[in-house]
């Protein structure tokens, strides 16, 4: 019923008419977290989870074509477009990850994950996780987000991007 559900969804987002901002249908929230779909004005959709400190959000972005794309935001920083950055992530008290090159972009620091066993491990580290810790390539604290609720939310997240798979391989029964 859910998936059912779902794929109106995407139907509805794919169906309405090209606009300047995303069009967005929220499919869970829990905790501090919160999962959606999103159709975006150039007709393609993604899924995203995301959980949000006051200005500060630290997202997942996910779809069946791209690779996984983790998105830390921040209403406070401004980055010359085209710029790159080192970051050190760390889940509670385990090694951190070095995640070289991120774009920075306006108030986002991106970065695509390597569609490896290293980044299941760092899904399933922010799936276990209490709390994502964000350092720059020095080390220096920059934010802190809760992970509280992010194994429902990767689940949903799942379950989104196999809909969207689904949807556009033209057989509605799979």
């Amino acid at each position: 019923m859910r998936r059912f559900m779902l794929g109106g969804i995407v139907a509805v987002l794919c169906a309405a008419p090209l606009v300047a901002e995303p069009v967005s249908e929220r499919l869970l929230t829990h905790k501090n977290w919160m999962v959606e779909v999103v159709g975006f004005d150039d007709g393609s959709i993604a899924c995203v989870a995301q959980v949000t400190d006051g200005r500060d959000t630290f997202s997942i972005w996910a779809d069946p074509w791209n690779p996984v794309k983790l998105q830390f935001y921040s209403a406070g920083w401004t980055f010359t477009d085209g710029g790159s950055a080192d970051l050190s992530v760390q889940i509670d008290r385990r090694s951190p990850w070095s995640l070289t090159n991120a774009e920075l972009y306006q108030n986002s620091v991106l970065f695509n994950l390597p569609g490896d066993d290293a980044s299941t491990r760092f899904l399933m580290e922010v799936v276990e996780g209490r709390s994502l810790h964000l350092a720059n390539d020095s080390g220096n604290h920059v934010q802190t987000y809760s992970l509280a609720g992010s194994s429902a939310s990767i689940n949903a997240l799942i379950e989104c991007v196999k809909v969207l798979g689904q949807e556009s391989d033209g057989n509605p029964f799979n």
